[in-house]
């Protein structure tokens, strides 16, 4: 399509004062479009830096890309109603996430846990949703249920909450590298970690959790690796945010100002035409 001008409501329109709006228009509509994308990415890094201490929290991305609409015509021989001579290109966000690993930290408690490779670990949320998690740090209920710091129940590869038969300070707990918990001689229930051949089927929710999208199946990891006394850590760079709210303040101010300088500009050539 042509944009129309806002004079006469052409397209193409080759009247020097529908020409010039028609130009100027087009300027102010890409600058416009860059600070709605901007906007998409300051709310991501925002997110991160926000989240950046939430343990097995995964970084929200946002990717640039391109759409064409509209355009000018640059031959005045051309029809007004043709394709334009010249697209104009629009700025439009993806937004993603990042399921690089975190760096793998020490804590001594014998009820926190990291997941070594691919993998998450299965909880049940409060409504009966199964959720999925990087972070392993657990604890247990009055009851002796585990339970995540969501006071999410942990669940065993078997689908059902694990209860522990005593109290943790009454025996010791070891959760070898398969997912196995055992407490004292006694295996109680092995951790269920999942995982999706398509990561994109992960839909985030709060607290560094997935859900799984509608159609999505989750599978065992058939052999999990995981670390008795570390927990994972956000894979989140609170340097590069930053950096990242740099560049986009910059980009912001420059879009605004060419914005201003553009509508000036417009206005001062329509003056001068009468």
């Amino acid at each position: 399509m042509i944009f129309k001008s806002l004079a006469c409501g052409k397209l193409g329109c080759w009247h020097p004062y529908c020409y010039i709006s028609g130009q100027m228009d087009i300027g102010i509509y890409q600058s416009a479009a860059s600070l709605t994308s901007l906007e998409r990415w300051q709310d991501a890094v925002a997110q991160n830096i926000t989240s950046g201490q939430v343990t097995g929290y995964r970084k929200r991305t946002v990717e640039f890309s391109g759409t064409t609409a509209g355009g000018w015509q640059t031959d005045s021989s051309s029809q007004a109603d043709t394709d334009p001579n010249l697209s104009a290109v629009f700025p439009t966000t993806t937004n993603g996430v990042s399921f690089t690993s975190g760096e793998t930290q020490p804590t001594g408690r014998n009820l926190d846990v990291a997941i070594q490779g691919e993998g998450f670990f299965e909880v049940q949320m409060p409504d009966g949703t199964h959720a999925y998690t990087r972070s392993g740090e657990f604890t247990t209920r009055a009851d002796r249920t585990l339970i995540n710091t969501a006071n999410e129940e942990v669940l065993s590869d078997g689908g059902s909450p694990i209860v522990l038969p005593l109290p943790t300070d009454s025996s010791k707990i070891t959760i070898n590298p398969d997912g196995s918990i055992v407490q004292g001689s006694t295996t109680i229930a092995r951790l269920s970690i999942q995982k999706f051949s398509n990561q994109a089927d992960l839909a985030p929710v709060s607290g560094g959790q997935f859900i799984a999208n509608p159609g999505a199946d989750p599978e065992p990891v058939a052999k999990p690796q995981l670390l008795q006394g570390y927990l994972e850590a956000s894979n989140v760079s609170p340097l590069t945010e930053m950096v990242n709210l740099v560049q986009i303040s910059r980009a912001y101010d420059a879009n605004q100002h060419v914005i201003t300088s553009t509508d000036k500009q417009n206005q001062k050539e329509l003056d001068e035409l009468g």
